[in-house]
């Protein structure tokens, strides 16, 4: 019976024993074989060395397969993974400590003197990779048993520590399987983590980044073109900011379909990709930390019409929502539920920020503004404290950032408030300043201000930063 993604990897591992599981970011190819007995003989040495049910194990590891393999062999234990946001540095290292109560660290090569530098660490088991184990060990993971703490980005308040069950995570796969199926033989090129999860469950082969997940900016057209198509990837699953990056190369002849999320992704994006690789097939993922997915949409399915209405400010489209989500808009927010959203997060006191109760039924707030329409399709307005008042009434930032973006010479766009007035800052060709300040005056926003680059967020670099944006504009 399969009740936890670690039944379904051996499932999986039955069927496609020699099948390639991972293409590291050096090319290295694990199979499905390989990766399993990897996960075993960590589990044996890590079981010896002292983990137990219950330990609660800072993952300190590269992407790689030793990331997958101690996940894998770390749950067999019983043991709870948790893992940082990598994009606070060390500080999201401390932040998990003080939150979540950490008594082993996972972690190999320089990351080993996490131990010296966190005190937090320093009296607690550091397990390696590299460690050999003897003894067969038998544990059984309940659906119910925690299995994975990870962490909200912290791109709008403090990062909150998110629970998640083996339930949970057999939920989400639920969610996303249909989105991913396919009875094709891929090789899927995915930048988040948890797909691969997805993938090593279905039997499907993934291959990892090979760069630094923190430094998508400095990623090269060429070298993501390069790394693609050497390897043969039939599918790709980005952020808005590398499909941007790879919309300045040439889409390799192997890939058949790109899936894009954790930003939004703009039709100004979707038809350069287009112009480009016009027989690719692009489908757009809504969703959040909390809950992922929410709704999805093919780029074929995106009218005339549609492009229209996003043009004329009517926001973002962000498609139907997907079979396993429940969604209702609550003054203009878009509230989730369904079992692979989060349902609270570690620290309960954090709650009542997105939680609502309605019986059994647990709604979580994104926080986003949005609406349906009359096909059912969800339609995002941004933040929902972004709105912001302008000479013709009240303004959500994507209203005027999608309609912004189709604009000529325009690259990116943000509208904030400074000092209670509208400004929309642009990033393209200034010699277009003209045009754009009489474009934006039919929003009724006179301050228009040329930016040479937006500030993007530390986890994908695929939002604005309004943050360090409004910072910006005020100096």
């Amino acid at each position: 019976m399969i009740n936890t993604l670690l039944d379904a990897f051996a499932a999986s591992v039955a069927r496609n024993g020699d099948r390639v599981a991972l293409i590291e970011g050096d090319g290295t190819q694990v199979s499905f074989t390989e990766l399993a007995a990897r996960v075993e003989r960590l589990a044996q040495a890590w079981a010896a060395q002292g983990m137990r049910a219950g330990d609660r194990i800072l993952i300190a590891l590269p992407i790689g397969a030793d990331l997958y393999a101690a996940l894998a062999a770390i749950w067999t234990v019983g043991a709870i993974a948790v893992l940082p946001e990598p994009a606070m540095g060390l500080a999201g290292l401390r932040n998990a400590l003080r939150t979540t109560g950490v008594n082993g660290l996972c972690a190999s090569g320089g990351y080993r003197a996490l131990k010296l530098l966190l005190p937090g660490l320093w009296m607690q088991p550091l397990y390696t990779p590299s460690a050999q184990g003897l003894h067969p060990i038998a544990h059984i993971a309940k659906p119910t048993d925690l299995a994975l703490i990870s962490f909200t980005s912290g791109t709008t308040g403090a990062p909150k520590a998110i629970p998640r069950s083996h339930a949970f995570l057999t939920a989400q796969q639920n969610a996303v399987s249909p989105l991913l199926h396919s009875e094709l033989p891929e090789v899927d090129l995915v930048a988040f983590p948890v797909f691969v999860l997805i993938n090593l469950a279905e039997g499907r082969t993934s291959l990892l980044p090979n760069w630094k997940m923190g430094k998508l900016d400095r990623v090269s057209p060429e070298a993501l073109a390069i790394w693609i198509a050497g390897q043969g990837a039939t599918r790709l699953l980005l952020p808005p900011a590398l499909c941007e990056t790879l919309a300045k190369s040439v889409m390799p002849s192997s890939v058949h379909t790109l899936f894009t999320g954790g930003g939004p992704v703009f039709p100004d994006l979707i038809a350069a990709l287009k112009t480009r690789a016009p027989q690719v097939r692009i489908v757009s993922v809504y969703g959040s930390t909390e809950a992922e997915p929410i709704a999805e949409i093919d780029s074929s399915h995106i009218s005339p019409a549609d492009i229209a209405a996003m043009a004329a400010g009517k926001g973002l489209l962000a498609g139907l929502p997907v079979a396993a989500a429940k969604l209702r808009i609550e003054a203009d927010e878009i509230l989730v539920s369904g079992a692979h959203v989060n349902r609270g997060y570690l620290d309960p006191a954090r709650n009542a920020e997105t939680k609502l109760h309605d019986g059994d039924t647990v709604w979580h707030r994104t926080g986003d503004a949005g609406y349906l329409d009359d096909q059912g399709r969800l339609w995002l307005l941004g933040r929902l404290g972004g709105a912001v008042q302008t000479a013709t009434g009240l303004h959500y930032p994507f209203c005027v950032e999608t309609a912004a973006r189709m604009w000529p010479g325009l690259q990116g766009a943000a509208l904030v408030a400074i000092s209670g007035k509208a400004v929309l800052a642009l990033e393209g060709d200034a010699a277009m300043m003209a045009e754009w300040t009489d474009r934006a005056a039919a929003f009724g926003i006179a301050d228009v201000r040329h930016i040479a680059r937006l500030p993007k967020d530390r986890r994908h670099r695929s939002k604005v930063d309004i943050a360090a944006l409004r910072k910006l504009l005020k100096g």
